[in-house]
């Protein structure tokens, strides 16, 4: 008996894995990637966004010294007065203001060309994105690439997301990203 009890655990198990991993390999739907294409591409011309990329860029900071950073957000709970500039600087000001611009939109945040964050409109879950795939995949080439993940469901908003990634651009070379969440319920009206 306590056989086929080891036995039936395990397959339901494997029966929520698999459903799990079908789950978040759904690609985005078809409407979203059009208005990334079409809508979100363009953000990353924003002068407000371009100035406040090239300004951190400026600083050189190392990436020991982001990583470091990146550390301390982690394990800092709530909102510290360390994290507040990245919040609050002009750069989040336009993200907040376009994220209001549509119900749809979870979180917007920039980062810098080392994956380092610039400005968000919330707190985001970790500082430094450069080893994630919203940052690599993105920054790849010269000119950058828009990047658009799988759905996925996103703790920092509590939502069934898709990650949107715009490079964005100086000159027509890349210098930072900005990642846009998605509500994809929301989006579809659902």
């Amino acid at each position: 008996m306590r056989r086929l009890s080891l036995m039936f655990c395990a397959v339901l198990v494997f029966l929520l894995a698999v459903s799990s991993a079908a789950f978040s390999a759904e690609k985005a739907p078809a409407a979203i990637v059009e208005f990334a294409q079409n809508e979100l591409m363009r953000w990353g011309e924003n002068p407000i966004i371009v100035k406040a990329v090239k300004d951190q860029n400026a600083q050189g900071m190392t990436l020991e010294d982001i990583q470091a950073l990146d550390e301390r957000w982690v394990k800092t709970p709530g909102i510290a007065d360390f994290m507040k500039p990245y919040l609050e600087n002009e750069c989040a000001q336009e993200l907040q203001k376009l994220q209001s611009s549509a119900p749809y939109f979870a979180e917007i945040f920039v980062t810098d060309n080392q994956g380092g964050l610039v400005a968000a409109t919330g707190k985001t879950s970790d500082y430094w994105q450069g080893d994630e795939a919203k940052f690599t995949e993105c920054f790849r080439g010269e000119e950058g690439v828009l990047y658009i993940s799988d759905v996925e469901f996103d703790e920092s908003t509590q939502t069934y997301s898709v990650q949107i990634s715009v490079p964005v651009r100086e000159e027509g070379k890349v210098i930072g990203v900005i990642v846009v969440g998605i509500d994809v319920d929301a989006f579809l009206g659902e």
